[in-house]
């Protein structure tokens, strides 16, 4: 069955919210809220809510993937305003220099444990980007994991690999971790 992406909206909340809750609200109940500001600490309840709230108010951002009318993942994204907080934020900081704030951030990817390592991260990508182009457009960073010299679970790999991220276009720009980069790429408006 082919795989096709929707947005993170207000109607397509309970099959987002079925696969979050599936997986344990995913890694210890983050309801995808860890890259908000203001957003941690909270039940598992109150942060499903604080979730549904950003949803309802159009103030998160992800790309679903959905197999049939199953969600099976997704790449979340949005403004650096939206998503102030990365991680290795403080290498982020001290490294950036005269490097502008991206317009958008792609910060993290969710899919489900029996769709792994089948090319859904790739799916969620190419639809987060097309949903940055059809918002106007801009400089996107991301932060993903250079595999090579570890050994990483793909549960552990939320933020993308470098290699998924070069394949979609995206230039490394800096390290800020061990095996943690800065790519960035310029995503054009979409019209019409």
């Amino acid at each position: 069955m082919a795989l096709s992406t929707a947005p993170l909206t207000p109607a397509t909340w309970d099959a987002f919210a079925a696969l979050t809750a599936a997986h344990g609200g995913i890694f210890g109940g983050c309801w995808c809220l860890v890259f908000h500001a203001g957003t941690k600490g909270g039940t598992f309840d109150e942060r499903r809510a604080r979730k549904a709230a950003l949803v309802g108010a159009g103030q998160t951002h992800a790309a679903l993937v959905f197999k049939g009318g199953d969600c099976i993942g997704w790449a979340q994204y949005g403004s650096a305003t939206e998503l102030s907080e990365i991680r290795s934020k403080k290498a982020y900081d001290a490294s950036r220099g005269d490097d502008p704030a991206p317009d958008w951030r792609i910060t993290c990817f969710f899919i489900a444990k029996a769709h792994r390592r089948a090319g859904v991260a790739a799916v969620a990508l190419d639809g987060a980007l097309r949903l940055i182009g059809a918002a106007g457009g801009g400089h996107v960073e991301a932060y993903p994991e250079a595999l090579e010299g570890q050994k990483t679970a793909a549960g552990f790999l939320w933020g993308g690999t470098l290699g998924l991220f070069e394949r979609a276009g995206f230039a490394p720009i800096r390290k800020i971790g061990l095996h943690r980069w800065v790519v960035h790429r310029k995503v054009e408006a979409v019209t019409g």
